[in-house]
């Protein structure tokens, strides 16, 4: 167009602010431009270039052009007040609101107060928010959809759920997008007969349920497993029209998660021109059942469909690798997410946790070590992740060290960290730290134990011969013990050869799994190892006359490639 000599007016050049600011690298080349044509002072296209600036995070530039505005509208000051709730400045936010009123003679408007409600929501600030549904209320905006669902968002996630649902139950219009909202945080929260209510309740008001809708609707039934609901719902969609992408994934998600993976398999096939959501889920799907050789030849598939793959599906990809113990591949695929730089991703922490256990597994814990404090954000998965590496490496007290550490970082530890910490003092042979370690556990932190943390205090008083103090922790569990707690104080026994101990646990076990031919033999050597000949022919006797045979153990090596 300036080619060929014509001049734009005050509609072009917003038109092109709008379309650069869908770009990446926007510049502002657009802004000199309109500078030089004098359009300065036109609002329209201070407007857009103000809304180009804020939508690329460019706050300093944006607040610029809005200083050197000769007249600003209430959608100028909303744009700025995005743009520093973008970058999430309370103060700005709060300042710019204050100047808007009194010096710029404007009202909020509804984009504003939805704005406004964002900010709050990210700030977790739930008195701000309520003076501002109150405004909203008193200035006749809380009848709109707009401000009406950033409320319900902001209730949900910062005050409570059910004070989001009396809002939405005394909405007198209630939009699609509305029901979306309480639906999903039910959902969330895996209250199906609440989702399944919300939505019956939204079909019989005639409100068309959307893709948004239904994926809502099919992670509730994944989470308790409900097959037949989620085929019934599966048909509707199909009916309806409304399978995109990633409801397609939700489907191929859930009917992996109730043990229907050829359904899982024949839906992706249907929809595989789809985009990486969709691969990524079958990917899991086939993580989930074990199937890693199937996931790799997934990825194999899916790079000649996308030739940059997400960090979860680099992580399940890892994970692959980790469970057959190919760490050559392992080792090429973290060599491309270093040179690809996903550690600017938000999938990032995860994907460089499993990492970490990859190396972990496969024996060479300094690399996960170093990989482990290259994490720039790590989370308690991470830390317990690298604990669990030390523990099974049988590195028990750097495995304390790294817990002290954790504990100076802010991180609170939960019940998995607890249980790698446990297992680490009970192959190191740290009984005293046990002791300390469940008492931290119970008394500090509050965490009720299960029968893994039981189970692991069992074995190390066991390994160091208090055998009477393992007895009674059994005898304090207030759920019924297990085979695996029985049998590690009969392993303890046999190490110390005590025989009547030993007996004692032998009959427990019997009663509980009676097929085991392993805890027979274990009881048996018990016997060989006082000399009381007599007793282990009896057991052998016994367990040959009710037909038990050890498993033997197995092992294999992959076929996609040897570490």
């Amino acid at each position: 167009m300036l080619r060929t000599g014509a001049r734009p007016d005050a509609f072009t050049l917003p038109l092109v602010n709008r379309a650069a600011a869908s770009l990446p690298g926007f510049v502002g080349a657009s802004h000199c431009h309109g500078i030089r044509a004098g359009f300065g002072g036109n609002i329209y296209f201070c407007n857009t270039l103000l809304e180009a600036y804020a939508r690329h995070g460019l706050v300093a530039p944006a607040r610029q052009v809005f200083d050197e505005m000769r007249t600003r509208d209430v959608v100028s000051w909303t744009t700025m007040i995005s743009a520093y709730a973008g970058a999430r400045d309370p103060r700005q936010v709060s300042q710019l609101v204050m100047a808007m009123r009194m010096l710029g003679g404007c009202e909020p408007s509804a984009v504003t107060l939805s704005v406004m409600l964002r900010a709050c929501t990210a700030q977790r600030d739930t008195n701000g928010g309520r003076q501002l549904h109150c405004y909203a209320v008193k200035s006749g905006w809380a009848g709109d959809f707009l401000v009406l669902n950033s409320m319900l968002t902001h209730l949900s996630q910062t005050a409570s759920l059910e004070d989001a649902v009396t809002l939405f139950e005394q909405s007198p219009r209630r939009g699609m997008v509305s029901w979306n909202i309480i639906i999903s945080e039910y959902s969330s929260e895996g209250d199906v007969s609440k989702v399944v209510d919300m939505y019956e309740r939204m079909r019989a008001e005639e409100v068309c349920p959307s893709c948004e809708t239904l994926t809502s609707v099919v992670s509730a039934f994944t989470k308790h497993r409900l097959l037949l609901q989620g085929k019934k719902l599966h048909s509707f969609a199909v009916r309806s029209g409304l399978m995109d992408t990633i409801l397609v994934a939700s489907f191929v998600d859930f009917y992996a998660e109730c043990d229907e993976l050829p359904s899982s398999v024949q839906l992706f096939e249907e929809f595989r021109q789809g985009s990486s959501c969709l691969w990524s889920a079958m990917l899991w799907a086939f993580v989930h059942h074990g199937m890693f050789l199937d996931a790799i030849r997934l990825f194999e598939k899916m790079v000649g469909y996308f030739c940059f793959p997400s960090a979860d599906v680099l992580r399940g990809l890892v994970i692959c690798y980790t469970e057959i113990g190919a760490l050559k591949f392992g080792k090429a695929t973290h060599g491309y997410v270093i040179r690809n730089n996903y550690a600017a991703d938000s999938m990032s922490c995860a994907l460089e946790t499993s990492i970490v256990k990859l190396y972990a597994k496969c024996g060479y814990i300094l690399l996960a070590e170093r990989c482990f404090r290259r994490i720039l954000h790590k989370d308690l998965v991470s830390w317990s992740s690298m604990i669990e590496a030390f523990t099974i490496n049988g590195h028990g007290k750097e495995a304390l060290t790294l817990f002290n550490q954790m504990l100076e970082e802010g991180i609170k530890p939960n019940g998995v960290t607890f249980l790698s910490l446990l297992s680490a003092c009970s192959h190191s042979g740290l009984v005293n730290e046990a002791r300390e370690l469940f008492d931290f556990m119970t008394k500090t932190f509050r965490l009720a134990p299960n029968l893994g943390h039981y189970t692991c205090m069992v074995d190390v008083l066991g390994r160091s011969g208090n055998l009477e103090e393992a007895l009674q922790v059994i005898s304090d569990i207030k759920v019924k013990p297990d085979g695996r707690i029985w049998g590690a104080l009969l392993a303890s026994c046999r190490m110390h050869s005590n025989s009547k101990l030993a007996s004692f646990a032998a009959q427990k076990l019997m009663e509980l799994e009676p097929d085991n031919a392993g805890y027979h033999v274990v009881f048996s050597n018990v016997h060989a190892g006082g000399g009381r000949w007599a007793e282990v022919e009896g057991i052998r006797r016994s367990t040959v006359g009710m037909n038990m045979e050890k498993s033997p153990a197995w092992s294999c090596v992959s076929e996609v490639g040897v570490p």
